[in-house]
């Protein structure tokens, strides 16, 4: 699984059929974009949902540290995106999909990520955006600050760690 995690002032989706329809919105907080592999399992979703909530990506006013506190730390909000493409190969100058979850299985394993992202913060600080459809992504990044994220590639003392939570 793979995250592209961007720290923003604000973001919102909107559904490309009903133009200027918002389909969720935040305020200050994380527009996480998550990709999901043909082979992800429970285990890859609970490292990228424990890793998005405990990056300490923000300031903290009160002792003047940059990279100190966390998305609920602040009490700010997370808009969680599905994007395929995130597992896009060119295959010449065309993308090619074939690794990426297919959509009859990505649909209810992205739902449950929402639902562990609900469960493990607040559920009324995490938003999504509509699954398979078109939308025009819009945010504020703040920075900017982008991090990636590789389920596949961490560590085992990362994946094994609690020191976070």
């Amino acid at each position: 699984m793979r995250a592209v995690v961007q720290r923003v002032l604000s973001a919102r989706v909107e559904a490309s059929c009903v133009e200027g329809r918002i389909v969720s919105e935040i305020g200050p907080g994380l527009l996480v974009l998550i990709g999901l592999l043909d082979s992800d399992v429970d285990a890859d979703a609970d490292f990228i949902c424990r890793k998005v909530l405990n990056m300490r990506l923000f300031p903290n006013e009160k002792n003047g540290k940059a990279w100190d506190q966390n998305v609920m730390q602040k009490s700010y909000s997370v808009l969680l995106v599905s994007q395929f493409t995130l597992y896009g190969v060119l295959k010449g100058n065309k993308p090619d999909f074939h690794v990426a979850m297919p959509p009859q299985q990505a649909k209810p394993f992205y739902e449950a990520i929402v639902q562990k992202f609900s469960k493990a913060y607040r559920p009324d600080a995490v938003k999504d955006g509509l699954f398979g459809a078109m939308m025009q992504v819009h945010l504020v990044n703040d920075g900017p600050v982008t991090m990636q994220l590789d389920s596949r590639k961490s560590s085992a003392s990362d994946s094994n760690s609690t020191a976070d939570l």
